[in-house]
């Protein structure tokens, strides 16, 4: 029997297979080159720990639209290599071919075979063990770093821009934008109704934000032109930081929390078990009714940790929960992940305390659609 979960919850950490879809309008004239290029990466991927297989279809109506599926043996590999610059030099012959693109991606719930025909082995991976609940929203971040010295001219620019509107289309439209600054690293958390690709490009075709992003360009340590789609391209790929596990009550709207975003140092090669950690301790909290974190969203990439989370109490009364982490044992295990020139040693509530302090990141502006 198929179970629901009674929590609103989103996550990479399940260990299911993984179904990866990527949508793709091909130039006209460009089927050879795009050939070309798909046998050099797909050469390439199948070495990649965690890929399992992969196909191209091309569509029986337009031959310009393609196909590219691939499966994995859960999402962690997959997020490891797509948020890799491996990954970003990789797919980089492909993008002259490609008018258009869209990449879905789906943990493996059920399946179906033909019983009179055996697999020469078993499958890779498992299957996602129940359905979740879904709010509609998808979530997602930005992060980028800006040089030192100019962060106060950052977050004066950053907060001082005319939100866009809010409605993309009859399906889509902007529910909430939050930005934080920490040092100098910047984190965009946004929250979607409906296709977060097409409320990307609505956005960054808004004058007000195309305005603003052009006002930080001089500030920025990477550099970009956005008005080269390659360019621009390749910074926000660099720039895409994943939510990678969310959870909150089921229909919960509370008016009266505080948002926070808590950015953790991971020792480097640590970043996923950070993440997979506070996850885990996420969801544990989200079983307490009474517990005073009315949702929490964990974005990671490589080893860069955000917990972006809800509180219905000032974060600072309570600051094992406000960093996700519950008795003796899993503070230890939360000293071992992170970076000890940043985190300090943790061995005591004030110590504690401190580093709660040092991670919560500077709220820049926060702004919600009227009726979200």
């Amino acid at each position: 029997m198929t179970t629901l979960s009674e929590r609103i919850s989103q996550s990479a950490f399940d260990g299911s297979r993984l179904r990866v879809v990527l949508l793709l309008d091909l130039h006209d004239g460009a089927q050879q080159r795009f050939l070309e290029a798909y046998e050099h990466l797909r050469n390439q991927v199948a070495s990649v720990p965690g890929h399992m297989t992969d196909q191209l279809c091309q569509s029986i109506e337009n031959p310009s639209q393609w196909l590219i599926t691939s499966e994995w043996e859960s999402a962690a590999p997959f997020l490891t290599w797509v948020n890799s610059e491996e990954h970003v030099k990789m797919v980089q012959p492909l993008h002259s071919c490609v008018r258009d693109t869209r990449s879905l991606r789906f943990s493996v719930l059920r399946e179906t075979s033909n019983i009179a025909t055996l697999a020469p082995e078993p499958p890779k991976g498992r299957l996602q063990a129940n359905p979740r609940v879904g709010d509609g929203v998808v979530r997602h971040a930005l992060t980028f770093t800006v040089k030192p010295g100019s962060e106060d001219k950052v977050a004066e620019i950053l907060a001082g821009y005319t939100s866009p509107e809010a409605r993309v289309d009859d399906t889509t439209r902007l529910r909430r934008t939050s930005l934080f600054m920490h040092g100098n690293r910047v984190v965009r958390a946004v929250e979607v109704q409906g296709d977060l690709v097409a409320a990307l490009r609505h956005v960054s075709r808004q004058p007000e934000v195309r305005a603003v992003e052009e006002a930080i360009n001089p500030y920025l340590e990477q550099d970009r032109d956005l008005s080269d789609p390659n360019s621009a391209r390749v910074f926000f790929t660099r720039a895409a930081l994943p939510a990678v596990h969310h959870v909150a009550a089921h229909g919960s709207r509370p008016e009266d929390v505080r948002r926070h975003a808590l950015l953790y140092p991971a020792k480097e090669g640590c970043g996923m078990v950070l993440a997979r950690m506070l996850a885990r301790q996420d969801e544990l909290a989200a079983d307490d009714e009474a517990c005073p974190i009315a949702g929490s969203t964990i974005f990671q990439r490589d080893d860069i940790v955000v917990r972006l989370i809800d509180l219905r109490i000032p974060i600072d009364s309570d600051p094992v929960l406000s960093l996700g982490v519950r008795g003796p044992r899993k503070i230890a295990v939360l000293r071992r992940l992170l970076d000890p020139d940043a985190a300090g040693d943790l061995s005591d509530d004030r110590e504690l305390a401190r580093f709660l302090t040092r991670s919560d990141m500077a709220l820049i502006t926060d702004r919600r659609a009227p009726d979200a």
